[in-house]
């Protein structure tokens, strides 16, 4: 079970070359700007093709470059959560939600019955008939997770899904989706470029630069080498003293 991720990608100027195990746990792949982190997410997803190697999901092999596998994104049931939500707008909150079922055929009662549970666990019960743009930003979040585990998917990967919400939503929303974790008990990869989010966040952490997986760790043991080695330029030593303090800087 997990997610195996062995790959290279090439673009103009930067190549991509990864090598990574995710299991049933909430990892944050954490960089600045550019290192290459969306791009992972969207190869795993099949959103975009890798150049080079491999990519299981929950032992099955869903890309391989030399036996010319590349299932599509339909298919490998993945559930993806994108920094601006993607909500529908011309869809309803309820129709948002259902139609991750419905992506994966499952029958429409059972569509109904699972989309009900999800609102009832999010509490967004008094927004089911409004639409995206008259709901707030943690709704709208909510509603992107709902839809997106609706299909009970192998994993769950997160591209930078708080960056666009105020502090106290923001610091919510981690709970719910740590907790969320626990429950599925399904491998979760978040990107993330704030390190506060990543240290209260990661079960294990993989720190990643131009493109390259720089190391791994807990969140704690990778904190504490962040101004050492290849790791030195990302330079957040004004941030640490900051958290250290307990404040976000």
């Amino acid at each position: 079970m997990g997610v195996i991720v062995n790959v290279k990608k090439y673009f103009s100027g930067f190549k991509l070359n990864v090598n990574f195990i995710v299991n049933n746990e909430l990892t944050v792949l954490f960089g600045p700007s550019a290192s290459g982190k969306s791009v992972t997410l969207k190869i795993i997803a099949g959103l975009l093709t890798a150049d080079e190697g491999e990519i299981h999901l929950n032992e099955q092999k869903s890309f391989c470059s030399s036996s010319k596998i590349n299932i599509s994104p339909q298919k490998r049931n993945i559930g993806y959560v994108f920094q601006n939500h993607s909500l529908f707008p011309h869809f309803n909150i309820f129709e948002n939600i259902i139609y991750g079922a419905g992506a994966f055929n499952h029958k429409k009662n059972q569509q109904r019955e699972m989309a009900y549970e999800l609102i009832s666990k999010f509490k967004i019960e008094n927004i089911c008939n409004k639409y995206p743009h008259q709901i707030s930003g943690g709704q709208q979040q909510k509603v992107a997770l709902a839809r997106a585990i609706i299909r009970k998917p192998c994993a769950l990967l997160l591209d930078e899904p708080f960056s666009s919400l105020d502090t106290p939503t923001r610091f919510n929303m981690r709970e719910n989706l740590q907790a969320l974790q626990k429950e599925l008990n399904i491998p979760m990869i978040l990107v993330t470029h704030d390190i506060f989010e990543a240290h209260s966040l990661a079960d294990t952490m993989l720190v990643i630069i131009n493109g390259q997986i720089v190391q791994k760790g807990t969140a704690d043991s990778v904190l504490q080498t962040l101004k050492t080695g290849a790791i030195a330029e990302l330079n957040f030593s004004k941030n640490f003293v900051a958290y250290n303090l307990g404040m976000e800087a």
